[in-house]
């Protein structure tokens, strides 16, 4: 793989961006790279969590490298061009349906896909210069983009979410850590020692309890209500009580 870098270690996988001479924003190579990773993820039983990490870049991510993207993207028809744009935006769909918890350690600015790739994960670490922006509407668009409407009010409410999304202003590691963004904040060289410590942690479980817990995180989310929510767990919890009945005999 060009643009990203993986290795598994005792049920932990280690996801690292590779373009750091671009502050790993994603050209059309990574994002194919990343589809092909999160897809192949998905039938994935030997890997129970995933740290996902901005390597040896300034920072996480830049997001959208629009330097080698945008001549390519404004050439195209309006049809051709929607299709790169879901294409692009079904990146944290995949993120949100692998079964694997991931842990995204973010060190620097994670902008535009960057932070989405850290709504889209399921715990966040960060370092003191960690900033976040939904840069969209800077540049002219709507600052609703990427998941992000959906992913930030729920993560830290409405309110302030609103606020972020339409002036494209930093959330900076302060913010993320009292909003409740982010679950840690640690030196950069504790970012990556602070994740394997978690993700060995939840490693240690019952594989199908993990899964099904990230699963029910997931669609409890949005449940219609209470009985809905009890539901799921009831369900997931005999399947996994039953699977353990079952290998037993």
């Amino acid at each position: 793989m060009e643009t990203i870098q993986y290795r598994t270690e005792g049920g932990v996988g280690y996801l690292t961006l590779n373009r750091p001479e671009k502050y790993n924003a994603v050209d059309s190579v990574m994002m194919e790279e990343l589809h092909a990773f999160w897809l192949e993820r998905r039938g994935d039983e030997d890997t129970r969590v995933i740290v996902l990490d901005g390597g040896g870049a300034k920072g996480f991510c830049a997001g959208l490298d629009m330097e080698a993207l945008g001549p390519k993207i404004f050439a195209m028809t309006c049809v051709q061009a929607y299709d790169a744009q879901a294409r692009l935006s079904r990146l944290l769909l995949a993120m949100r349906q692998a079964p694997q918890p991931i842990i995204s350690c973010i060190h620097g600015a994670a902008a535009g896909l960057g932070f989405s790739f850290a709504m889209a994960s399921d715990v966040r670490i960060i370092t003191d210069d960690a900033r976040f922006s939904a840069a969209y509407i800077n540049i002219g668009l709507g600052g609703a983009d990427m998941a992000s409407s959906y992913f930030l009010p729920r993560l830290i409410g409405s309110g302030r979410a609103n606020e972020f999304l339409l002036t494209g202003n930093w959330m900076n590691a302060d913010d993320a850590v009292s909003l409740g963004f982010a679950s840690r904040r640690v030196e950069k060289e504790d970012l990556v020692p602070t994740a394997k410590a978690l993700a060995e942690t939840m490693a240690s479980k019952d594989g199908l309890g993990l899964r099904m817990t990230k699963e029910a995180l997931n669609i409890n989310i949005d449940a219609g209500g209470l009985e809905a929510v009890l539901q799921m767990e009831d369900r997931n919890q005999m399947m996994i009580a039953f699977s353990h009945r079952i290998a037993a005999k």
